[in-house]
């Protein structure tokens, strides 16, 4: 399985190695095909806020947006599989980090993780379906942590 990280963001030194190995974790737990490729796009907070605007119709920089191709399984032989591409901004992820507990490395992670199920089409639109989401994402933190790949 194919992970492409590419980071055009300045403010913040990111372990885009890590990232890919987070990414391929979750995507290895989740059981997503290995012939499925994942694009990571780290952006500064004015290219989030374009995509959000132009995808979301909301106004400013978000944490992390989510852009689905293929469901897996849906994608003939011999025809590349794009599970799609979550663009992340580590700006906006570190502002936001310190209201939740956390450091701004562990807010990518999650945020990463977030974008990840959204790819497998989960949402938290409702409280059960949120919670669901949240649990699962916890899980598949604290499992690349236990096999000693997260650090901050």
């Amino acid at each position: 399985m194919a992970v492409q990280l590419t980071d055009e963001q300045t403010a913040f030194a990111v372990d885009g190695e890590q990232l890919v190995a987070l990414a391929r974790h979750v995507l290895a737990r989740q059981r997503i095909p290995a012939d499925m490729d994942v694009g990571i796009l780290l952006v500064e907070p004015d290219t989030i806020a374009g995509l959000n605007a132009a995808h979301m119709d909301k106004q400013g920089p978000t944490d992390v947006l989510a852009f689905p191709i293929d469901e897996p399984g849906t994608t003939p032989p011999g025809i590349p599989a794009v599970l799609g591409d979550v663009v992340l901004c580590p700006q906006v992820a570190h502002a936001q980090a310190s209201e939740f507990g956390r450091t701004g490395p562990d807010e990518v992670r999650l945020l990463l993780v977030h974008g990840l199920l959204h790819l497998m089409g989960m949402d938290h639109a409702d409280p059960q379906s949120e919670r669901e989401m949240f649990e699962l994402t916890d899980e598949l933190l604290a499992t690349f942590h236990d096999a000693g790949q997260a650090t901050t």
